[in-house]
């Protein structure tokens, strides 16, 4: 079995939007002997942005339906132990990368040794720290 970490955008995608999906992406999501985990960070950011009325989440009912929505995929939910917070101690900060969601699921999939599916370019700069990125190019 593989394990994956999927981030924010792409737990939307696979949602709403899956031809946003690379073939590639997809095929890891759908199929059921990879355990896909969602970053509980990445489940607080999407009920932050169906509360705010976002487009982009807003075809949820409920905030609470995300996470019927995750659960009912087949997907975990990953939540920030103390190893993780000791890694994200001590990853670089790139000035034009800041956001720390992203910082801590990196931390979570770099401590873990778990790829992280995401479609967010800056998440690159991280390779070089132990991150494997399978990134969503669309």
């Amino acid at each position: 079995m593989n394990r994956y970490i999927a981030d924010a955008n792409i737990v939307r995608f696979y949602a709403f939007e899956r031809g946003e999906l690379t073939a590639e992406v997809l095929s890891i999501l759908e199929d059921y002997g990879n355990q896909i985990y969602v970053p509980s960070k990445c489940v607080e950011e999407l009920m932050h942005l169906w509360q705010r009325g976002k487009d982009a989440v807003k075809r949820w009912k409920s905030a609470e339906m995300i996470i019927d929505f995750i659960i009912d995929s087949g997907f975990g939910i990953k939540y920030v132990a103390e190893e993780h917070l000791r890694t994200l101690a001590n990853l670089p900060l790139f000035q034009d990368h800041k956001d720390i969601t992203d910082r801590v699921i990196i931390a979570q999939a770099i401590t873990e040794r778990i790829p992280v599916i995401s479609c967010d370019r800056k998440f690159h700069y991280y390779e070089n720290c132990g991150l494997n990125l399978v990134f969503n190019e669309r």
